[in-house]
């Protein structure tokens, strides 16, 4: 499962789709909730964007 989670078209999707969310949820869902909401889905969508950027840097010191 770790393997799968941490593959780039898995972590594009995470990426994309909680940054996605995390930009509309405000306007979506009224008040506290939907602070709450963007707040978290921001949270994973960072930790995706991490995860993709220095998966980068690895990649590109191994050639």
């Amino acid at each position: 499962m770790k393997n799968f989670l941490s593959s780039k078209p898995v972590l594009w999707f995470l990426f994309l789709f909680n940054l996605a969310v995390a930009a509309v949820a405000p306007f979506v869902v009224d008040g506290t909730q939907g602070v709450m909401t963007a707040v978290g889905m921001g949270v994973v969508s960072l930790g995706a964007g991490v995860s993709l950027v220095r998966d980068r840097g690895q990649s590109a010191t191994a050639r």
